[in-house]
């Protein structure tokens, strides 16, 4: 299903109906601020592990990340000192993964690694599916390896290609060619280990 969805102004009918397909175990393809992405519940394991299959993505050797919608609960998920907070803070929402340790909230999948990626997208489609969701989702680009081509950035074409696999495709315009900037705050300083949109604010 490809379902039309504008984001200064996300319809809730619309929301409510995706939020029932993710409470359900089904995956979406979504807006973010970069790039096409591919998500699920964060929680439910089964719908993660159809990811990983579907993107041949090897959770004990990949970093899995998830969306939350603000800083707010992601101590729930992640390991947060201050000093990590600060910076969160001056540059969330946006075009940035966070990689922090994982806590005990999160299900064993994502515990492989010892590590999860934080985003909290400047989209408002996104962020209002988490906050109706209730939690967070398990996120992964619509792309190859580091490769942006170009039907990623047309939703349509996502949807022809993916409607097979995925329950809902959400037509938030014209996505991104660039990915977000990736930072692993797990010993403490930040490190910038994949420059993407954004310039990183200490």
């Amino acid at each position: 299903m490809l379902v039309k969805l504008y984001e200064e102004n996300p319809n809730p009918k619309e929301i409510d109906k995706i939020v029932k397909v993710l409470q359900d175990g089904g995956i979406i393809i979504y807006p973010t601020d970069t790039v096409y992405a591919i998500g699920c519940d964060a929680l439910n394991v089964r719908a993660v592990e159809q990811i990983c299959r579907m993107k041949d993505i090897n959770p004990a050797k990949s970093h899995l990340s998830i969306i939350c919608n603000d800083l707010s609960n992601i101590s729930e998920y992640a390991r947060v000192d201050n000093n990590t907070f600060k910076v969160m803070k001056k540059n969330l929402p946006g075009p940035f993964t966070f990689i922090l340790n994982t806590t005990s909230s999160l299900p064993k999948i994502y515990k492989n690694r010892k590590t999860v990626g934080i985003r909290i997208p400047a989209n408002n489609i996104i962020r209002e599916l988490v906050y109706n969701l209730g939690n967070p989702i398990m996120t992964t680009s619509v792309k190859d390896d580091d490769e942006v081509i170009e039907y990623t950035t047309d939703p349509e074409l996502i949807y022809e290609r993916y409607q097979d696999m995925v329950d809902i495709v959400i037509d938030g315009g014209y996505g991104g060619m660039e990915a977000s900037t990736i930072v692993d705050c797990t010993e403490g300083e930040p490190e910038i280990i994949r420059q993407g949109k954004g310039e990183l604010i200490i």
